[in-house]
């Protein structure tokens, strides 16, 4: 036999046992799925507190600049608008 084709013979067949170790290997990505969308749902959770927790301080920056009698004005209306739907239900 020749010498090229006693190496062809061991890469072939070292092609045929790592490949067939990948090719299994991708079967077992069940786990990684779920692994992956608890990491997205983490991230999305994590992005909506800071969401949330940015609107809560834009809303109180925009309050602590207006003036006492529009944040006396707005209260009131908010009181006479919950008194008015409380008064239509009947």
């Amino acid at each position: 036999m020749n010498l090229r084709t006693i190496l062809q013979g061991f890469v072939l067949c070292g092609l045929l046992i790592f490949g067939a170790g990948s090719v299994t290997s991708s079967y077992s990505q069940d786990g990684s799925v779920a692994k992956a969308e608890k990491t997205i749902a983490k991230r999305r959770k994590k992005d909506a507190k800071a969401a949330k927790k940015e609107a809560k301080k834009s809303k109180k920056a925009f309050w602590s600049k207006q003036s006492k009698s529009a944040k006396k004005s707005v209260k009131r209306n908010a009181r006479r608008q919950r008194q008015s739907s409380r008064g239509s239900r009947g």
